[in-house]
């Protein structure tokens, strides 16, 4: 078993590998920026070393920089967690080359899938069911016209590199092709380096499951069940859960079986996912397949019972699966929030600042992996993602009440987060219902940004905010009893007063 693991990345990802390492009594090595000095992931490892300025090209994406430290910490191994470089087939290598291991896939198996278009040619091979499209980058406008017209629209353009909606455009019309092809390939230019672009049948409202995979060095693989990722904002995932509500075991059994066979396609080993789409009929068709540990991970090891990523560092020391497929089950429900910094009255703005108050939520069935802390300063320089809370009970039901229950009790203040958008989205019947596509958020977020007045809205509940906000007012103008207390675009400012934030939580939680 390795002796020292860096963790080259930062936020909650850094901080949840972090605690893995100490369980398994393994001393964890930070790399921080100039930004990131003060950072949780800084505080909980045992070691921690700068690496340079907040731009990640001059840190968490400088190879040479991580592996200088991992020799000068006399790391052994080296953990990606997700994002920056942990689907990077060039680093994986430089790990290897330096004596490092890299607890991920090969660098082999990154190449196979990492392109979107070798991945989609591989999947015709083994007979993996896929959407329709084209297995290779476009070459041309009019050959992009000719499948478009082939296939039939309305198509997606995809970037080949890509992931996180970057490059990808839903084109309704042969009008709309011209543009949409040149603004998706400098969009993918911009953030993978790479401006390849291929095409694929749009299918209309379709569901976004995943399959956790997990293979081991020794020809061992097994697929953990199925997430529900369909809650996405502008292509991004903003809520997961697992089991997905519309799988029932055989569903689950075809799609674990299809996911075996594109990941033992390319020799895969350690965690990985495979991604489908799901149409209106329960067809499912192949996407992609993400090499690394997923943002939404907690939810597979909740219903499992597993630890992702004990058994990412077990595999990478070269330790066998400790189970087989049929020792695996699911046992009740668990739904993921992502916390971010951001603005949801200025259209999901990034809120850096000062966190000035942080209210944690606790109790049964909550689970909460966080890289903040009151007094921190939230950078501007990454992506916003603060924490992840994570519900879990006996059906989805208990689930989905002690999720809200646990986001009532949150409250960030100093900066703004969208965890009031949660909030809307556990309430609404649709959601409660299961009736979910990838296309349901935006349109919920449409509605309310169009002024169109919600036809389940209860006019009680605005009633109540209305008195609440008012006796709210009327606390605030008065020091008797309560002190002074002054706040500022809904978060409080210093104060002495100790009661006044649940004033603000509970008008949040009625908006």
């Amino acid at each position: 078993m390795f002796k020292k693991i860096l963790i080259a990345n930062r936020g909650e990802i850094a901080v949840r590998v972090i605690r893995a390492c100490h369980e398994m009594g393994i001393a964890a090595v930070a790399v921080y920026s100039d930004v990131d000095r003060a950072s949780l992931h800084v505080r909980k490892a045992d070691e921690a070393y700068p690496i340079g300025a907040a731009a990640a090209l001059e840190s968490y994406l400088n190879m040479q920089k991580i592996l200088d430290v991992a020799e000068r910490s006399g790391a052994d191994a080296i953990h990606p967690g997700y994002g920056f470089l942990s689907e990077n087939p060039k680093f994986a290598r430089a790990c290897s080359d330096a004596g490092v291991k890299f607890i991920g896939p090969t660098a082999a198996a990154m190449d196979a899938m990492g392109s979107k278009t070798r991945a989609r040619h591989s999947m015709e091979r083994v007979g993996v069911p896929f959407v329709p499209g084209t297995s290779r980058g476009l070459e041309s406008l009019e050959q992009a016209e000719q499948i478009a017209a082939r296939i039939g629209y309305p198509i997606m353009l995809k970037a080949a590199a890509g992931g996180g909606g970057k490059g990808m455009r839903l084109v309704h019309s042969a009008e709309e092709l011209k543009s949409a092809l040149e603004s998706a390939r400098s969009e993918a230019e911009r953030a993978f380096g790479d401006g390849e672009i291929y095409i694929e049948k749009a299918i209309v409202n379709p569901r976004h499951i995943e399959m956790q995979v997990l293979g081991d060095e020794h020809g061992h693989i097994v697929y953990l069940g199925e997430r529900e990722c369909s809650l996405q904002r502008r292509h991004q995932k903003v809520v997961e859960e697992a089991p997905s509500p519309i799988v029932d075991a055989e569903m689950r059994r075809r799609m674990g079986e299809t996911a075996l066979r594109v990941a033992q396609s390319a020799a895969y080993t350690n965690a990985g996912t495979v991604e489908f789409l799901v149409d209106q009929d329960r067809n499912f068709y192949f996407l992609e397949m993400n090499t690394r540990l997923q943002v939404e991970h907690p939810v597979t090891e909740v219903v499992t019972g597993l630890d992702l990523v004990h058994l990412q560092i077990r595999i990478a020391a070269g330790e066998p699966l400790p189970f087989t497929q049929d020792d695996l089950s699911i046992r009740g429900h668990a739904i993921e929030c992502r916390i971010y910094a951001e603005d949801p009255d200025n259209n999901y703005f990034p809120s850096p600042g000062k966190i000035t108050l942080l209210l944690a939520p606790s109790g049964p069935g909550i689970r909460r992996d966080s890289g903040m802390y009151e007094g921190w300063t939230v950078p501007m320089d990454y992506d916003p993602l603060l924490a992840k809370l994570i519900g879990y009970g006996t059906d989805r039901d208990q689930a989905i009440g002690r999720l809200t229950r646990a986001l009532n009790e949150y409250f960030v203040g100093g900066i703004k987060t969208n965890i009031s958008l949660f909030r809307r989205i556990l309430r609404h019947p649709d959601f409660r219902a299961a009736k979910i596509d990838t296309g349901f958020l935006d349109r919920m977020l449409q509605q309310k940004h169009d002024g169109q007045p919600d036809p389940r809205h209860n006019p009680k509940t605005e009633e109540v905010a209305v008195i609440a906000a008012g006796m709210f007012a009327a606390l605030g103008a008065s020091a008797a009893g309560l002190g002074e207390r002054v706040f500022e675009n809904g978060s409080p400012a210093n104060s002495k007063a100790g009661s006044n934030w649940k004033i603000v939580a509970h008008r949040e939680a009625l908006q």
